[in-house]
C-alpha cells in the first residue's frame, strides 16, 4: 500500500497560508477607500465606478519587481518592495492622466513564511495608501520544489476609471512644449540584473550625501510614487499636461519617444531635446560606473534621476515647475529625498522627413547644451 501523503507533507502548510491572509486583512483595511464594495477574502474584488463621469473607461497597468527582490532576500528587508511593485503599475496608468482606484497583488513563493509574506504586503499596502488607492485583493501561491526555498516572486496590477474626456495620450504635443522632469529616488525597480553584476557584496559601505550607508540598503530605496503630485498639478492645469512619460527600464532612449504620436509620412517627427546637466544625478549611478557600468550606455538602463517626465505648454510650464516643487515637502518620506521638479528641456523635431516607417528612438531623444 502506497504511503500517505498530505499537502503538508507535499510541501504546502495551508496553516501557515491563514496566518499569512490574516496579516493580509490588517493591512488591506489600511488602505480601505470609498467605492470599494468587498473584504479582503472574497473570490473576488468589486469597485464602483466613480459618480458623475460622462463617459467612464478603465485603465490598467501590470508589473513586477524584477530581481531587485533577490538584493531584499539577501538583505532579508521585506517591507519596501512591495512599495516598488505598486509604484511600478501605478505610475504608468498615471501616465494617461489616470488616478489608480484599486490594486491587486500576486505572491508566489516555494515555501511560505507568513512573517515575511506579511512584510511584502505591508510594503504593498504603504504603497497604495501613498497613491490614494485600494489594496482590493491578492493570491498567495506556494509552490513548493518550483520556486527556491526562501526566495519570493512579487507582481501586481492596477485599474484605474477617468472620463474619456480627460486621458492624456499625446495628441497635444506640439512643438515648443516645454519638458518637466520629476526627480527619481535612484535606480526605482530597472536595471537589477546588471546592478546585481556590479556589486557582489550588498552590505559594502559607500557614502551618499556625506553619510556611509550600506549599498544593499541604498538600492533598496523604493521607486517613487508620482501619483498625488502629478494628479494635483493636472487639477490645478487641465488641458496643460499635454503628455507624460514614467522612465523605466529601457531608459531615456526607450521610454521618452513613447509618448508622441508617430508622425505621418512627409512630416517630421516630434522629440525630446534634453538639457545636459539640467538635473541633480543620484550618487548612486556615479557609484555603478565606477563599478564598471558602461558610462555610455547608461541612459538607455536607468532613469539616470528623473522618474517621470511631463511636456507641458509653455505658457503654464513655469508656474507648473513652481507648483511641484512648492508641495515637494507634503509628500515627504522619511529617509528620502523631497522630489524636485526640474525643466529638462523642450519638444523639438528630428531633422528627417518620414518616409514610410519611422524606427528612430535614439534620434527622437536628442541631448544638447
Amino acid at each position: 500500500m502506497a504511503k500517505v501523503v498530505d499537502y503538508k507533507n507535499a510541501g504546502v502548510d495551508v496553516n501557515e497560508g491563514y496566518k499569512a491572509v490574516d496579516k493580509y486583512k490588517v493591512q488591506s483595511q489600511r488602505a480601505r477607500i470609498p467605492g470599494q464594495l468587498t473584504e479582503l477574502g472574497a473570490f473576488n474584488g468589486m469597485f464602483a465606478i466613480p459618480k458623475g463621469m460622462k463617459n467612464p473607461i478603465m485603465v490598467s497597468g501590470t508589473d513586477g519587481v524584477g530581481t531587485k527582490l533577490d538584493i531584499a532576500f539577501q538583505m532579508k528587508k521585506y517591507d519596501t518592495v512591495g512599495i516598488d511593485c505598486v509604484a511600478m503599475s501605478v505610475n504608468d496608468i498615471l501616465c494617461s492622466g489616470v488616478q489608480t482606484n484599486f490594486f491587486l497583488d500576486y505572491i508566489a513563493c516555494g515555501k511560505l513564511d507568513s512573517r515575511v509574506a506579511g512584510e511584502l504586503v505591508k510594503g504593498v499596502t504603504d504603497g497604495c495608501l501613498e497613491t490614494g488607492c485600494a489594496l482590493l485583493g491578492g493570491e498567495t501561491a506556494e509552490m513548493p520544489g518550483f520556486y527556491d526555498d526562501g526566495k519570493y516572486d512579487l507582481a501586481g496590477f492596477g485599474v484605474g476609471v477617468v472620463d474619456k474626456a480627460d486621458v492624456i495620450d499625446g495628441k497635444k504635443i506640439k512643438e515648443g512644449d516645454v519638458l518637466i522632469g520629476l526627480s527619481s529616488t535612484g535606480p526605482h525597480s530597472n536595471g537589477y540584473s546588471l546592478i546585481r553584476k556590479l556589486v557582489k557584496n550588498f552590505n559594502e559601505k559607500v557614502k551618499i550625501g556625506g553619510k556611509e550607508k550600506k549599498i544593499g540598503d541604498v538600492l533598496l530605496t523604493p521607486t517613487r510614487i508620482y501619483v498625488k503630485p502629478v494628479m494635483e498639478v493636472i487639477k490645478k492645469f487641465p488641458g496643460s499636461i499635454h503628455g507624460m512619460v514614467h522612465v523605466t527600464g529601457g531608459g531615456f532612449y526607450e521610454n521618452l519617444p513613447r509618448m508622441y504620436q508617430h508622425a505621418s509620412e512627409g512630416k517630421k517627427q516630434l522629440c525630446s531635446m534634453i538639457k545636459k546637466d539640467s538635473w541633480k544625478v543620484p550618487e548612486i549611478f556615479d557609484i555603478l560606473v565606477k563599478k564598471g557600468a558602461d558610462p555610455k550606455r547608461m541612459f538607455n538602463t536607468f532613469n539616470m534621476g528623473i522618474g517621470l517626465v511631463l511636456a507641458v505648454s509653455k505658457k503654464d510650464a513655469e508656474a507648473i515647475l513652481k507648483m511641484f516643487n512648492k508641495n515637494a515637502k507634503k509628500y515627504h518620506k522619511a529617509g528620502i529625498e523631497d522630489m524636485v521638479a526640474y525643466e529638462i528641456g523642450y519638444v523639438g523635431h528630428t531633422d528627417k522627413v518620414i518616409k514610410g516607417d519611422f524606427k528612430g528612438s535614439k534620434e527622437m531623444t536628442q541631448f544638447v547644451d
